[in-house]
């Protein structure tokens, strides 16, 4: 695969160059190396694109982590204690949760690392939510969401987001803000 696409978030992709080289040269490195026609594996059966050969989300993530993995990267999970103190008097809240989470696909030396090619609100909920969760939690510093071109997504199934509405268009228009943390979002094609 290729990187198309570059868009930072407070500085996100200098400060990932200049503190983090080595790691960003993995990360190009890694996105280099899987080839995304292998995974080109999934029979549509959305009534607009069926019987049509779609790119694999399921198998295009399982390669990048297989590829992370082989360089010391992790996924990282952080357990959820929710607290009760917030529910109005008299409410009788349903058993907690056991075993709720956030996790972060990849992570690597205060970097973390978000492959989405899912939904839009994904791609929103990982750079305006939880990459800053985790560097509240002082599990990174900056992070790099990477979500397909739309030239790539069109070859996806329905719904997918892509690079130049979230990582040009809406970022632009949304700003930054104060809780932001540096993100780079890279945009990747075949």
């Amino acid at each position: 695969m290729i990187i198309a696409g570059r868009y930072s978030i407070k500085d996100g992709g200098n400060i990932l160059r200049d503190n983090y080289g080595p790691l960003l040269s993995e990360i190009e490195e890694i996105i280099g190396l899987v080839n995304a026609e292998a995974y080109k594996t999934k029979v549509s059966e959305e009534k607009t694109t069926k019987g049509k050969i779609l790119y694999s989300p399921t198998d295009l993530n399982l390669a990048f982590k297989a590829e992370f993995s082989k360089r010391g990267w992790i996924n990282q999970s952080v357990h959820c204690d929710y607290p009760t103190e917030f529910y109005v008097d008299g409410y009788e809240p349903s058993p907690v949760v056991k075993g709720a989470s956030r996790e972060m696909d990849f992570l690597k030396d205060k970097v973390g690392i978000e492959i989405q090619f899912g939904k839009y609100a994904f791609m929103v909920y990982n750079v305006s939510a939880k990459m800053t969760i985790f560097c509240n939690l002082g599990l990174i510093n900056v992070g790099v969401e990477v979500v397909p071109m739309k030239k790539m997504q069109l070859q996806m199934s329905t719904g997918v987001s892509y690079f130049e509405q979230f990582g040009i268009w809406d970022l632009q228009h949304r700003g930054e803000a104060d809780i932001d943390i540096p993100v780079l979002i890279l945009g990747i094609d075949v």
